[in-house]
C-alpha cells in the first residue's frame, strides 16, 4: 500500500465518520481484526505505575530507628503486624485487602532498561519486539469484537509510550488517554462525538460511503493489511456508540466520588480505570509521574503520597463496594526502588537491589507481606522475588498460564513469563 493511498484512505475515513483523532491514528488498537464473540473477561488487571522509581523504603518497607529510614514513621494497617508509611493513611484502612512484596530484587538501575524489564518481563534482546505485559494479558483475557479497547493506558510517561503490542501486532497497542505534558486536558477521548451539524441521516450516508470504498478496495485482494484497515473503521464506529463512549465520561460520576479519588490525572485515571474494568476492559494502566527523587526525597514523596493514597485507596474501596475486587487485580509498582542511604541532597538514588511492590484484590491471599530486607534496607534477606516471578504471579492470579507461548517476530516462541519464573505461592 503506497503512502499516498494510505493518506487518501485516512482522509476518506475521517470524512466519512465526521470525526478526527478517534477515527484516525489515535492508537494502534484501532488497527484490529474482529473475529470472536463479545465476552467479559473473568478477571482484569489495573497497574498503578509510579514512574521514576518510587522510594518504596518510605512507602511499604520502612526502617524506623535506622539512619537509612529518614524522618517518616510507620503506621498500623488493618492487617495485623503489617505496617506502611504514615502518609498513606487511607490505604492503611485497607490493609486486609493489600499484599506487599518487600523482597523485589533486580539488576537494572537505568530508567529505560528497568522500565522495559518491568513492562515486558524481559531485557532487550536484539531484534525481538517484545510486547508490553498489558498487551499479552489483554490478548488472553479480552475480546476482539468488544466496543471498548482491551488495553487502555492513562497518561503514560516516556518509556511506556514506546511499548505496545510488539510482535503481537498493533492490534494490541493500548488506547492512550491523557497526556502528562497537558494535564489540563484531562482524560477525555477526543472526537468521540460526531461533528456539530452532522445529522443521523448524514452520518448513516457517510458510513455507507465508507463501507462501499472499503469493500471495493478489499475485493480481489488477499491482504491482511486491507482487512485490518477495514476492521479499523468498524472498531472506531463501535467506540463512538453511546454505550461505549459513556465509559469515558467521568461527568456521570458524583462530584463527591471524583473528589475522593483526587482531581488530578492520576486520581481521575483510577476512577476511569474502575469504570472500564466494570465494563469488561481487561487491562488498564494509570501513571503517577514524579518519583525520581534524587533531591528533596521526603518532601516530594509526602506530596506524591497524598495523590497515591487518595487514588489507590478510593479504587480499592470502590471495587470492593461494587463486588469487583476479587475479579480485579491491582498492582502498584515502578521500575525499581531507591537507595536506602540518603544522599547529600536529602534524596535517594536508583536502587534495584531491594525494593517493594503492593498488590490488592484479584483473589490473592492478602493482608500479608512477602519477603524481608535487612535492617538497613540494603539487601533482600528473605525470599527474593524477580520481575518474571512477579509477572508469573499476576498471570496465574488472572487465570493465565505463565508458560504459554506466543510466536515472536523473529520466529522464536516467547513465554508470557520467563521459563525460570516462579509464581509467589503464598499469594495464590
Amino acid at each position: 500500500m503506497s503512502v499516498t493511498f494510505d493518506c487518501t484512505r485516512r482522509g476518506l475515513f475521517r470524512a466519512a465518520l465526521g470525526v478526527g483523532a478517534a477515527a484516525g491514528s489515535m492508537s494502534g488498537w484501532l488497527r484490529a481484526l474482529a473475529s470472536e464473540a463479545p465476552k467479559k473477561p473473568v478477571k482484569s488487571v489495573i497497574v498503578l505505575w509510579l514512574n521514576g522509581g518510587p522510594a518504596t523504603i518510605d512507602l511499604w518497607d520502612l526502617k524506623p530507628g535506622h539512619e537509612n529510614g529518614g524522618s517518616f514513621k510507620e503506621i498500623n494497617t488493618t492487617a495485623p503486624g503489617m505496617k506502611i508509611g504514615e502518609h498513606l493513611p487511607n490505604l492503611a484502612k485497607h490493609g486486609k485487602e493489600l499484599a506487599l512484596v518487600r523482597s523485589m530484587k533486580t539488576k537494572e538501575g537505568d530508567h529505560g532498561r528497568a522500565a522495559f524489564l518491568l513492562r515486558t518481563g524481559y531485557t532487550p534482546q536484539g531484534a525481538v519486539q517484545f510486547p508490553a505485559v498489558g498487551a499479552v494479558l489483554a490478548k488472553e483475557l479480552g475480546s476482539e469484537s468488544t466496543d471498548l479497547p482491551n488495553f487502555v493506558s492513562m497518561a503514560p510517561a516516556r518509556y511506556a509510550i514506546e511499548l505496545g503490542g510488539g510482535f503481537l501486532g498493533p492490534h494490541f497497542d493500548p488506547l492512550v488517554v491523557g497526556d502528562q505534558a497537558a494535564p489540563q486536558d484531562g482524560l477525555k477521548v477526543p472526537d468521540l462525538g460526531r461533528v456539530h451539524g452532522v445529522t443521523d441521516a448524514a452520518q448513516k450516508a457517510r458510513l455507507e460511503l465508507l463501507a462501499g470504498v472499503e469493500n471495493r478496495f478489499v475485493a480481489g485482494r488477499n491482504s491482511s493489511v486491507a482487512a485490518s484497515v477495514q476492521a479499523a473503521a468498524s472498531r472506531a464506529v463501535r467506540l463512538m456508540k453511546p454505550e461505549a463512549a459513556a465509559a469515558f465520561d467521568l461527568d456521570q460520576e458524583k462530584q463527591k466520588t471524583r473528589d475522593a479519588y483526587g482531581r488530578g490525572l492520576f486520581g481521575q485515571g483510577c476512577l476511569l480505570a474502575r469504570r472500564l474494568v466494570e465494563r469488561g476492559v481487561p487491562f488498564v494502566e494509570v501513571t503517577l509521574d514524579g518519583w525520581d527523587t534524587h533531591q528533596n526525597n521526603f518532601d516530594r514523596v509526602k506530596e506524591l503520597c497524598g495523590t497515591l493514597d487518595a487514588g489507590f485507596a478510593s479504587l480499592v474501596n470502590d471495587l470492593k463496594d461494587r463486588g469487583l475486587l476479587d475479579s480485579t487485580l491491582v498492582v502498584c509498582q515502578g521500575e525499581f526502588g531507591r537507595t536506602p542511604k540518603i544522599n547529600a541532597q536529602t534524596g535517594r538514588d536508583h536502587w534495584p537491589a531491594s525494593w517493594a511492590v503492593a498488590l490488592a484484590g484479584g483473589g490473592l491471599k492478602t493482608g500479608q507481606a512477602i519477603g524481608n530486607t535487612t535492617k538497613d534496607g540494603l539487601a533482600v534477606e528473605e525470599q527474593p522475588v524477580s520481575v518474571p516471578d512477579l509477572i508469573a504471579t499476576v498471570a496465574k492470579a488472572v487465570g493465565i498460564d505463565p508458560q504459554k507461548q506466543n510466536m515472536s517476530n523473529v520466529g522464536r516462541p516467547i513465554r508470557v513469563a520467563d521459563p525460570d519464573a516462579k509464581p509467589i505461592k503464598e499469594l495464590l
